[in-house]
C-alpha cells in the first residue's frame, strides 16, 4: 500500500470516527433530554398527588355528608311538584300571600344531580318572609332559594315583596326500558 492511500485510509477512519462520535452524541443527548422530561413529568404527578391526598381528609367529609344526605331516585315532574306544594304549605303556613308561581325548565345538564326550579312571588310580613326563606333553605335536603329579589309592596308600606327562586337537587330516576 502506497503512503497516499495510507493518508486516505487513515482520513476516512478519522472522518468516520468523527461523525460516528457526533451521532452517538447527539443520540445520548436526546435520550438524556427524554429522561430529563419524564423525571420533571413524574414529579409533577408525585406533587400531585401529594396535594389530593392532603385534601382528602376534607373531602372524604364532604363524600360522606353527600352519601348521608343523598336522596332516593325520582323523576322530575314528582320533585317538581313536590317542591311546588313545599312552597306553597310554607309560605301560606307562614302568612304569606302567594301572588304568583311559575315552574321555571329544570336543569338536566348534571352528572349525577339534576335540578328542579320553582319561582314565587310572595307578599307579606318581614318575620314571616324570613321564616318562609328559613324553611326553605335546608342543605341537609339540597334545596335552596338560589334568587331572592325583595321590594316594598307598592299598596302597603308594611309589607315587603319577594320573588325567590327556589331549586331542589336530585338524584334523577333510572329511565324505563
Amino acid at each position: 500500500m502506497s503512503a497516499r492511500e495510507k493518508k486516505l485510509l487513515i482520513f476516512f477512519a478519522v472522518a468516520g470516527f468523527i461523525v460516528l462520535n457526533f451521532l452517538a452524541v447527539t443520540f445520548f443527548q436526546t435520550k438524556k433530554n427524554d429522561a430529563v422530561r419524564k423525571r420533571d413529568q413524574a414529579r409533577v404527578q408525585l406533587e400531585t398527588a401529594e396535594m389530593y391526598q392532603a385534601s382528602s381528609a376534607s373531602v372524604a367529609n364532604e363524600m360522606e355528608w353527600l352519601a348521608k344526605h343523598t336522596p332516593e331516585p325520582a323523576a322530575n315532574q314528582d320533585v317538581q311538584t313536590q317542591l311546588q306544594k313545599l312552597c306553597e304549605a310554607g309560605a301560606t303556613k307562614a302568612g304569606l300571600e302567594i301572588k304568583t308561581q311559575k315552574p321555571l325548565p329544570s336543569d338536566i345538564n348534571g352528572v349525577h344531580f339534576h335540578r328542579a326550579k320553582m319561582q314565587l312571588t310572595v307578599s307579606g310580613k318581614e318575620e314571616s318572609l324570613y321564616r318562609w326563606l328559613d324553611q326553605l333553605n335546608q342543605p341537609d335536603q339540597l334545596r335552596i332559594a338560589t334568587q331572592i329579589r325583595l321590594s316594598p309592596n307598592k299598596k302597603d308600606d308594611t309589607l315587603i315583596d319577594c320573588t325567590a327562586t327556589v331549586e331542589q337537587w336530585f338524584v334523577p330516576a333510572e329511565p324505563s326500558a
